[in-house]
C-alpha cells in the first residue's frame, strides 16, 4: 500500500473518488458533504491531498481545506474505498495528512467536524480535543460546504451552533502533540447524547406541528 501527498498524475482518480464520498454518504444517511470530480481536482492540484494506492487501485484519499488566513486547517473527504476497510487505513490516511498539514501550515490550527466513532477515535489518538463549534473558524466557505450534508437542516436551526456532528480542535502551540484523556466510550457517549438531543426536538416539533394542524382543522 502506497499512501503519497497527491499530484497532477493522481487526477485520473478524481472520479472514482468523489463517487466513493457519495456513496458512503447514501450508505450513512449522514455526516458527509458531497464533493464533485472538479473539486477534488482542484485540491489535487494544488497539494492538498494525500491519496492512498494499491498498485495502480484507488484505496483512499483526504484533502486539506484552508481558511481564516491559513489560520485553520480541516481535512475533509477521508474516505476508504470498500475493498480496503478494516485495515486500520484510514488511521494512516489521516496521519499521513496531519503530519503533513504541520509541515505545510505550522502556525494553523488543525479542526474538523465528524459524526464517525471511529473518526473522533483517530482525531483523539492524534491529540484533537472535542469543542464547540464556536472554537472552529467562521469563513463562510467552510460552513457553506455542509449545504450537501443531509443534516444541514440541523445546522440552520441551531444557528450554526450544533450539529450531529462533532468538533475536534488541534491546536499544535497547546498541545505539544499530547493525547487527550477521551476513550471511546466517552466519544460514544457524547455522539449519542447529541443524537437522542436533536431526536427529541425533532418529535417534540412534528408533534407541535401536528397541535397546530388539528387546531387549524378545528
Amino acid at each position: 500500500m502506497e499512501i503519497v501527498i497527491a499530484s497532477s498524475k493522481h487526477i485520473e482518480y478524481a472520479r472514482i473518488i468523489s463517487e466513493t464520498i457519495d456513496k458512503s454518504a447514501q450508505e450513512r444517511g449522514t455526516g458527509i458533504a458531497k464533493r464533485t470530480p472538479e473539486y477534488i481536482e482542484t485540491k489535487i492540484k494544488n497539494g492538498n491531498a494525500v491519496i492512498a494506492l494499491q498498485g495502480d487501485k484507488f484505496a483512499g484519499f483526504c484533502y486539506i481545506e484552508v481558511f481564516d488566513q491559513k489560520n485553520y486547517v480541516v481535512h475533509s473527504g477521508l474516505i476508504v474505498h470498500p475493498d480496503f476497510r478494516n485495515r486500520g487505513l484510514a488511521k494512516k490516511i489521516k496521519t499521513k495528512i496531519f503530519n503533513y498539514s504541520q509541515e505545510k501550515f505550522p502556525e494553523a490550527k488543525i479542526f474538523g467536524i465528524t459524526t464517525g466513532l471511529a473518526v473522533m477515535k483517530i482525531n483523539n489518538d492524534l491529540g484533537y480535543k472535542p469543542v464547540t463549534f464556536s472554537e472552529l473558524t467562521s469563513d463562510p466557505e467552510f460552513w457553506k460546504g455542509c449545504q450537501t450534508c443531509a443534516n444541514y437542516d440541523v445546522l440552520q436551526r441551531t444557528n450554526q451552533k450544533m450539529c450531529l456532528c462533532t468538533g475536534m480542535l488541534y491546536d499544535g502551540k497547546k498541545n505539544v502533540n499530547k493525547k487527550h484523556p477521551y476513550d471511546s466510550k466517552i466519544l460514544s457517549r457524547l455522539k449519542r447524547i447529541k443524537q437522542n438531543l436533536f431526536l427529541k426536538k425533532s418529535d417534540q416539533k412534528n408533534k407541535k406541528s401536528i397541535n397546530n394542524e388539528g387546531a387549524d382543522q378545528i
